[in-house]
C-alpha cells in the first residue's frame, strides 16, 4: 500500500508541476518582456509569503503520527524562513531599491533549495505515508512554488535590468 501512495504523491507532484508550467508559459512568461519586474515579482512574493503553512508538518492533526522528523523539521522551518524572506523582499521590490535584486536572489535560491531538499528527504524517509491532511502541500503547493521559482529565475537572469 505505501508504494501506491508514494506513486500517487509523485504523480500529483509531477502532473501539477507540468500543468503550472504550461500555465506559466501561456500566460505569465509572455508578460515578462512587457511589464515591470515588480508586476511579476510582487504576486510571486505574496504567494511565497504563505509558506509559513509548511509549519503544518509539525502540527498534530495536520499529519499522521510517524511523520519522520528528518523531513518535518527542515521542511517546516525552510518554508518559514522562505516566507519571511519573501515577505521582507516586497517593500524593496515595490520601491525599486538597490537591495531588491539581491534579496530576490536570496529568496529564490533559498526557497528553491528548500523545496528540492524537502522533496528529497520526503522520498528518502518515506514521509508521504504520514502526511495526512498536509498532503495537499506536496500535491498542489510545491508544484506551484517550483514553477514560480522558475519564473523568478527567468526574470532575474534575462529581464531585470538594474
Amino acid at each position: 500500500m505505501p508504494e501506491i501512495f508514494d506513486r500517487v504523491v509523485a504523480l500529483n507532484l509531477i502532473a501539477n508541476t507540468v500543468i503550472f508550467y504550461i500555465a506559466a508559459r501561456l500566460y505569465l512568461l509572455p508578460l515578462i518582456s512587457r511589464v515591470r519586474p515588480q508586476q511579476i515579482l510582487v504576486p510571486i512574493l505574496l504567494l511565497h509569503s504563505t509558506r509559513h503553512l509548511g509549519m503544518m508538518f509539525l502540527t498534530r492533526g495536520a499529519t499522521y503520527p510517524g511523520l519522520p522528523q528528518e523531513f518535518a523539521y527542515p521542511a517546516a522551518f525552510g518554508d518559514l524562513i522562505t516566507a519571511i524572506i519573501a515577505f521582507a523582499a516586497i517593500p524593496f521590490v515595490l520601491r525599486g531599491s538597490a537591495f531588491a535584486k539581491p534579496i530576490v536572489w536570496a529568496f529564490n535560491i533559498f526557497g528553491t533549495v528548500d523545496l528540492l531538499a524537502a522533496i528529497t528527504t520526503a522520498t528518502i524517509y518515506n514521509a508521504p505515508i504520514a502526511m495526512g491532511p498536509a498532503y495537499w502541500i506536496p500535491a498542489v503547493a510545491v508544484p506551484l512554488l517550483l514553477v514560480t521559482h522558475y519564473v523568478t529565475f527567468v526574470l532575474l537572469l534575462r529581464r531585470w535590468k538594474n
